[in-house]
């Protein structure tokens, strides 16, 4: 059965996808078509910021995106070397929250202990936050254009003190429309469709609706988390699977039940 994954590839170590990886083993035969872009920015003052640990009481990471902005701004400015002697140690005194996976694989990365992986989204994030001790200075989070502003007014509802900055904006990937087409040509219309953001549901869905025609009718579409299925919700479409969490093995898990024959929602 044909799964479409609106997602970049990444890579589990082994040459593979860990969604395509986990969806073959549920015999579904996923394709990735990656339909966001990303151009960084501000990072000259967010390197500045970076260099200053001792002015916050830590580092929220929502987003693989922004994570990458640190390793290009170590990158530009030569402060490989410091970060691994001094900075790494300085941050790791302080809380480092992330949500998901993919953004605590690459925290782990660059050498930063971290907490709240498993929380799944932002609000859930925010909770966690808040359930514990807070500091008496403000937590730095390195964003997108497009973050939602549950997490700062969580935050700011219950005092603790938070300092945004934009490092990254979303922008359509130049190769949907061609990579859509190529896709609908060579293997027809998907069993079901995957959206992994509310951006992603934006830049591609006139596509979709414009190859499949009358057929959208029997796809399944599915969302990486609720934020993403309250948007496919707002476009009027079904949600057929919302994965409990935004891995490779929920979605597999909710796809398999969502894609049984006679399933009801």
């Amino acid at each position: 059965m044909k799964v479409l994954l609106l997602k970049d590839a990444k890579d589990d170590g082994c040459g593979q996808d860990p969604y395509i990886k986990e969806l073959g083993l549920y015999g579904l035969e996923a394709t990735l078509i990656p339909v966001l872009s990303f151009e960084f920015l501000s990072l000259p003052s967010f390197s500045e910021k970076l260099s200053r640990p001792e002015d916050y009481g830590g580092l929220i990471f929502t987003s693989p995106r922004a994570v990458e902005a640190v390793e290009l701004c170590l990158k530009n400015d030569s402060k490989t070397e410091v970060w691994e002697k001094s900075l790494k140690n300085k941050w790791n005194t302080k809380s480092v929250y992330v949500v998901g996976n993919a953004t605590a694989s690459l925290v782990n990365k660059i050498g930063l202990e971290f907490e709240g992986e498993n929380c799944g989204n932002a609000e859930k994030l925010a909770e966690y936050i808040c359930s514990g001790e807070s500091s008496a200075l403000p937590l730095l989070f390195p964003c997108g254009t497009l973050k939602r502003e549950v997490l700062p007014n969580m935050l700011k509802d219950k005092g603790i003190l938070m300092e945004s900055i934009t490092v990254y904006q979303t922008i359509p990937h130049p190769g949907i429309q061609g990579s859509l087409s190529n896709y609908y040509s060579k293997q027809g219309v998907p069993a079901c469709i995957t959206f992994f953001s509310p951006s992603g549901l934006t830049y591609s869905l006139k596509h979709i609706q414009e190859l499949s025609g009358n057929s959208i009718e029997q796809i399944k579409f599915a969302a990486i988390g609720p934020t993403t299925a309250r948007a496919l919700a707002t476009k009027g479409l079904p949600v057929s699977c919302t994965a409990e969490s935004p891995t490779p093995q929920a979605l597999a898990t909710g796809l398999r039940k969502a894609l049984q024959p006679n399933c009801c929602y």
